[in-house]
């Protein structure tokens, strides 16, 4: 049975496998990335595509229409969208801030809650965090910003749950660990991670399709290493 898949942060590293992974099985899926070139690259029949700055609402307001116009429902929604920021704290700018919260929060919140129409008792919202976010795990000078923010969305999660725990959606949560991918890199240059992006991606797909059926409102350490 084909299913009708939205992931956001698709240009690259896991959303980008994920978007293939999908679209190989033949579901409809629709992804969001500010650079729409990647996907769009994979010529893909099934893989629609959106250009779409996830910090501005008119934006996210734009393509939910869209999605609501070609489909009758959404069955996973994959918030995996994220801005890293790397900096000390006495010289973290507070528009830099903002602009972390803006697509690690305030875009999980904005585009749930405009496809929450389209949404059913068997649709899984799972939304991509951080170790670092994780209370009580090993935390790192610089991420104030990113790891607090990825902290925010796993209650964010928690809350969701706890308010759509009768007729659903169900709603979890993921922090990882270090994935060999291009914001890795960015946090932590020349570390090799035990897990490759498509690695993630392959585990993230069927935890998206099935893990609703054992959870819900619970945040998963899916981490084989520290960071």
């Amino acid at each position: 049975m084909t299913k009708t898949i939205v992931i956001t942060g698709t240009s690259r590293g896991i959303g980008f496998e994920l978007v293939k992974l999908f679209a190989a099985e033949g579901h409809t899926v629709f992804a969001l990335s500010r650079n729409d070139k990647p996907v769009k690259g994979l010529n893909l029949d099934n893989v629609f595509t959106f250009s779409c700055d996830l910090n501005k609402a008119s934006e996210v307001s734009e393509v939910a229409a869209s999605i609501k116009s070609q489909v009758e429902s959404v069955d996973v929604l994959i918030n995996n969208a994220g801005q890293f920021l790397k900096q000390e704290f006495k010289d973290t700018k507070m528009e830099d801030v903002k602009s972390v919260y803006e697509t690690n929060v305030f875009s999980v919140f904005d585009l749930t809650h405009k496809l929450l129409p389209l949404m059913k008792e068997s649709t899984h919202v799972v939304t991509i965090s951080s170790m670092g976010g994780v209370q009580g795990s090993m935390k790192f000078p610089g991420l104030a910003a990113y790891s607090s923010s990825k902290a925010a969305v796993i209650t964010l999660t928690e809350l969701l749950a706890e308010e759509y725990k009768e007729n659903g959606p169900s709603f979890n949560v993921l922090a990882l660990g270090a994935v060999q991918t291009e914001m890795l890199e960015e946090a932590f240059p020349g570390l090799e991670a035990p897990i490759s992006a498509l690695d993630m991606a392959e585990y993230i797909k069927d935890f998206s399709e099935n893990g609703q059926r054992f959870y819900n409102g619970k945040l998963l350490q899916v981490s084989s290493s520290t960071p």
